[in-house]
């Protein structure tokens, strides 16, 4: 889900070492590193924007992180062709299904997103269906494309066959983190934007929150019989379950759990791509498995202005009024969400992006070039 936390807030490594970089810079060493690995010099530098969004943003877990952990794997290891060129399976106008063909999913989604926009520019609405898809990373960054427009945009992607959290009550896991994205025009330079897994968190917040040393919230893992872990490794060790938006059935997972159906029956059902809850998931001992080969997802892209006039003084006036809320006594001032995530990147654009000291070391060692404008210690 969308980080709302100011930068000082922003998890940092065991040490607390931290240095900065500047973003062009980190911008392009990231696509720089996507060239060697074989990416299209256009390409790679979309799909730089889109990871490097994470950064940006300050949603760590889905930034450069993930470089040599997903990226660099899936394009050596062929999960992800960097040549792949979408194939139009039908072409209805309005509506568009692809077959990605394991194109690279930072790059390609993004595609989609502009493909799903111009059809709304002449119809007031357009749809890609999307299957044979990859990891796309933040779903907000390919849903913000179409607010950038003075659109509305939707994205909705399942996790191909990758089971990695079971029902409310449920003894086997079925479905993957589900993410949706909506996104559109708010005030001048601050579009909302949500951006949520239907788990209470995304893995990656999991994964970062045990390199940094840090507890999971309660909340975010459970054990078998339902007790909260809150050791965050416990996770990738097999011992501890990810959770669903709601918490438990009595407060209302099943709201999260409806809203990860929902997502797999637009994302992958409606393309024929694959499903997390296929016959296999009720097979052997019921723990997370499968992969993520063949993801699905939808991208939707309505333009208010064909449809109607005074959308955008409406969007307005509804979003001033949620930053005109008073807030609790002695609590920050309320936001949209999107709204904290641009003001973080205007000023990261300005002084430059945090990285862990160890994640630093990481990227240079695979050959990105970043020097260090400024170093701190917690």
């Amino acid at each position: 889900m969308t980080s709302t936390l100011p930068d000082a807030a922003v998890p940092r490594t065991r040490d607390g070492r931290e240095v900065t970089v500047a973003y062009e810079t980190l911008l392009a060493e990231t696509a720089a590193c996507f060239v060697r690995l074989g990416v299209p010099e256009g390409r790679a530098l979309l799909a730089a924007e889109a990871l490097c969004y994470g950064d940006l943003t300050g949603m760590d877990s889905h930034g450069v992180f993930n470089l040599a952990r997903l990226y660099g794997p899936l394009l050596r290891s062929g999960g992800a062709d960097p040549l792949a060129e979408p194939l139009v399976l039908r072409d209805l106008g309005p509506c568009v299904a692809l077959d990605h063909r394991r194109a690279l999913g930072l790059w390609a989604a993004s595609e989609a997103m502009d493909l799903a926009a111009e059809r709304a520019a002449r119809c007031g609405i357009g749809l890609v269906s999307v299957r044979g898809a990859t990891h796309f990373g933040c779903a907000g960054v390919h849903a913000k494309r179409a607010a950038d427009r003075g659109m509305i945009g939707v994205v909705a992607s399942n996790c191909g066959g990758q089971r990695i959290a079971r029902p409310p009550l449920g003894a086997a896991a079925l479905l993957g983190t589900n993410p949706l994205s909506v996104a559109a025009p708010a005030l001048e330079g601050r579009p909302f934007v949500l951006d949520m897994s239907t788990t209470v968190v995304p893995t990656g917040r999991i994964r970062t929150a045990a390199r940094d040393g840090r507890e999971a919230p309660e909340g975010w893992l459970t054990d078998d019989a339902g007790r909260p872990v809150r050791d965050a490794a416990a996770y990738d060790r097999g011992e501890a379950w990810l959770g669903w938006l709601g918490g438990t059935p009595a407060t209302g997972a099943f709201k999260g759990f409806g809203l990860g159906l929902a997502v797999e029956l637009l994302a992958a059902v409606l393309p024929g791509a694959a499903t997390g809850p296929s016959p296999t998931a009720l097979e052997g001992d019921g723990r997370p498995g499968g992969d993520d080969d063949d993801i699905g997802f939808l991208v939707m892209a309505i333009a208010p202005g064909v449809l109607r006039d005074g959308f955008d003084d409406d969007a307005r006036e509804m979003f001033g009024t949620v930053l005109g809320c008073p807030p609790l006594p002695g609590q920050g001032p309320v936001r949209y969400p999107g709204h904290p995530e641009a003001e973080r990147a205007e000023r990261r654009r300005a002084s430059g992006v945090p990285l862990s000291a160890a994640l630093h070391t990481e990227l240079t060692a695979l050959g990105l070039r970043l020097p260090v404008t400024a170093e701190e210690n917690a």
